[in-house]
């Protein structure tokens, strides 16, 4: 008899706190998120991205929610985010202050592999953080629950 009550008030005490944490969740705001891939080198697909995250943000904000929004390069897409090559550049420079919920992640292998094959340094735009390895960063990221694109 004893050890059927204490079944009982463990579970009346896990059926408590379980509720108290689904309380806490729906009391968190949601936020969505989206990963865009970049992996060529061509201009309109980075533009395309651009107007992807743009209109994302924009449709998400109309509605009062909130949105984080990550675009990763890697492979040829990684000219996107050089210093030296980026057809985009100035626009991504425009982000931080009119889109601060876009971030933009440059692969590190692709970085090593370029600075390796052209004999110099990689520069990257000031926008940019670097990750390990960009589709090990879109993994994670749909792992984490992010939706995914690839333009």
């Amino acid at each position: 008899m004893i050890e059927r009550r204490q079944v009982l008030l463990g579970l009346s005490a896990s059926s408590l706190a379980a509720t108290g944490m689904a309380s806490a969740d729906e009391a968190a705001p949601h936020v969505h998120r989206l990963a865009i891939q970049v992996s060529e080198n061509r201009p309109e697909l980075m533009t395309m991205a651009l107007n992807n995250a743009v209109n994302v943000s924009r449709a998400y904000s109309a509605k009062g929610e909130d949105v984080s929004i990550e675009i990763v390069a890697y492979g040829p897409g990684l000219h996107m985010l050089r210093q030296d090559t980026s057809p985009v550049k100035e626009r991504i420079a425009t982000f931080p202050k009119s889109m601060p919920n876009v971030s933009f992640s440059a692969c590190q292998n692709t970085i090593d592999g370029m600075a390796h094959a052209e004999g110099k340094p990689v520069v990257l735009i000031p926008e940019t953080k670097t990750v390990e390895a960009g589709v090990v960063r879109l993994m994670e990221l749909q792992e984490q629950g992010w939706s995914y694109i690839k333009v």
